[in-house]
């Protein structure tokens, strides 16, 4: 792994990780299109894990809050006081928790399955373009008006399996979950962060289940200096994406990287039938 190529992937992660285009699914591409074959699996999962940073940064006064909240229920239930829900911080808590449930049981038990889409470009572009399609449906709806504090279960368990659907490499996790989140109604504020709060179980989780296998592939799995440059590019860049994706979102362009995802997967087909 040459620095420019962590370079390249580190900046497309960050990017492609928080705007709805997917950044398993560029990743893919761009490693077969750079011919990364040495430790690529460990390579991809820090750079997942560089990403997991951005979040830490933009909503880290949320997070604070919702960790202090979460502990403090605890502590209730073991006091017998029962489980209080009194507050946005309390109900987010225990709504990612929920949200959570599903991706990881579906991953758990179609791992196999997933992970051999990784082999396959036309699934990749496949994926893609459903990605752009739900995006598309998305934006046309009404915007919603739910509060943190009317989160339900099965909003939960809706955005959880919208989020499912991301292990598939080509399938945005941000732009499901956020779709997922404005099919029940939630407003774009609460969908996006939602959205990114839901993403810290999930990368931390896929980190800690992946870093065994990675840490296997190959030799050239390892913390260098390409791999270092490679998570600092993608936790800054998240950060930016980030950004960029709450404001699109907030003056209804959305749709607007369906376009982008649409012509990416069509490329991606037809080239598997050029090649």
């Amino acid at each position: 792994m040459s620095i420019l190529h962590a370079i390249i992937l580190g900046i497309f992660q960050g990017v492609a990780e928080f705007l709805p285009i997917s950044s398993s699914g560029h990743l893919v591409l761009l490693q077969n299109l750079l011919t990364v074959e040495e430790g690529k699996l460990f390579f991809s999962v820090m750079l997942h894990f560089g990403t997991l940073i951005s979040i830490f940064i933009v909503y880290f006064k949320d997070i604070v809050k919702i960790v202090i909240e979460f502990l403090k229920m605890v502590k209730e239930v073991f006091s017998k006081k029962g489980l209080l829900l009194n507050n946005q911080y309390r109900v987010l808590a225990i709504m990612i928790i929920i949200a959570t449930i599903p991706t990881g049981l579906i991953g758990i038990f179609f791992k196999d399955f997933f992970e051999g889409l990784y082999d396959s470009l036309t699934a990749v572009g496949t994926a893609l373009i459903i990605t752009g399609i739900l995006l598309w449906v998305s934006e046309k709806k009404a915007s919603g008006r739910k509060s943190a504090s009317e989160l339900k279960v099965k909003d939960a368990i809706i955005v959880g399996l919208f989020q499912s659907f991301a292990i598939i490499p080509g399938v945005s996790r941000s732009g499901s979950t956020i779709v997922g989140g404005l099919f029940r109604g939630l407003n774009k504020k609460l969908a996006t962060k939602f959205s990114f709060l839901l993403a810290i179980p999930a990368i931390l989780g896929a980190t800690i289940v992946e870093v065994p296998d990675a840490l296997k592939e190959s030799s050239g799995a390892a913390f260098n200096a390409p791999l270092i440059i490679g998570i600092i590019l993608s936790a800054v860049t998240g950060i930016f994406a980030i950004k960029i994706l709450t404001k699109a979102l907030e003056k209804g362009k959305l749709h607007y990287f369906s376009y982008y995802v649409w012509a990416l997967g069509v490329i991606v087909i037809l080239s598997q039938y050029w090649s």
